[in-house]
């Protein structure tokens, strides 16, 4: 296994809320794997924050080399990069694990765009709807 990119997000439906996340793991030969995962009564931060730790799991998992992440929650990719530092405790724990399992692989995180991140969010806006339903 090489290198993977990982587009990722959370949400809550109100904040906190009922929440999801979604994950769209791309390998080099093409194959996609995505995740749409309900993750119960959340805040948007702690959403964004289970969404990156499951990419993370996923790449150590599948034994790559390097993860490439692509997310449009600023404060988790600045608290990642070391930019912010994570002074919340609720988030401090899974800051903790996730620069924790970055350090098994050559790791980046990227800031993007909503827009450009439209097929994680509608997986985690599904994981959420699919839940209201059951």
């Amino acid at each position: 296994m090489s290198d993977l990119v990982a587009y990722v997000d959370g949400g809550s439906h109100g904040n906190p809320g009922p929440s999801g996340i979604g994950v769209v793991i791309e390998r080099p030969d093409g194959e996609t794997t995505r995740i749409a995962r309900w993750i119960g009564h959340q805040d948007n931060n702690v959403a964004e924050y289970v969404a990156l730790l499951e990419a993370l799991q996923h790449a150590v998992a599948a034994k790559a080399k390097a993860l490439r992440v692509y997310s449009d929650s600023e404060i988790v990719v600045k608290q990642m990069t070391g930019e912010y530092a994570c002074r919340s405790a609720r988030l401090h724990s899974l800051n903790w694990i996730c620069r924790k399992l970055a350090r098994s692989v050559d790791f980046a995180i990227e800031h993007i765009d909503r827009e450009h991140n439209r097929e994680a969010n509608e997986l985690a806006h599904s994981a959420v709807q699919q839940h209201s339903k059951s």
